[in-house]
């Protein structure tokens, strides 16, 4: 089992900064993937930015103002989110999964991540 710990989230202005954090314990994966992706209130839980080996995703919503960078001694990654909009506002869903073996598989798609934590809320405010 993967545990998944979030920290980071709160309240800022609508142009402010925040950064998140996840770090992985437990049995952890020398080859994953490992990003965020963010769920609104009454809305789906969308993708948001990805890491997977050395390759990098992110939403075309996010491109520009958040990045994604990890320490690999720590399993930890971390979300700097910049030029914070109102829209941004949700649960944000770290994510964790082996990607041994697999090719040509969808970065986006929420149905192919094994571990989650519990998320952490960041709210902007107009």
């Amino acid at each position: 089992q993967v545990q998944l710990v979030e920290s980071g989230g709160g309240l800022v202005q609508a142009g402010g900064s925040l950064r998140l954090s996840c770090a992985a314990s437990g049995r952890t994966f020398s080859n994953y993937a490992m990003g965020w992706f963010r769920q609104a209130p009454g809305k789906e839980r969308e993708f948001v930015i990805m890491r997977s080996g050395m390759s990098t995703y992110s939403a075309d919503s996010v491109k520009g103002r958040f990045t994604i960078s990890r320490d690999v001694a720590k399993t930890t990654v971390y979300l700097q989110m910049n030029s914070l909009k109102p829209e941004d506002t949700a649960v944000y869903y770290c994510t964790y999964r082996d990607r041994s073996g697999l090719s040509n598989w969808d970065v986006r798609d929420v149905r192919q991540y094994t571990y989650w934590g519990p998320g952490t809320q960041v709210t902007v405010s107009s």
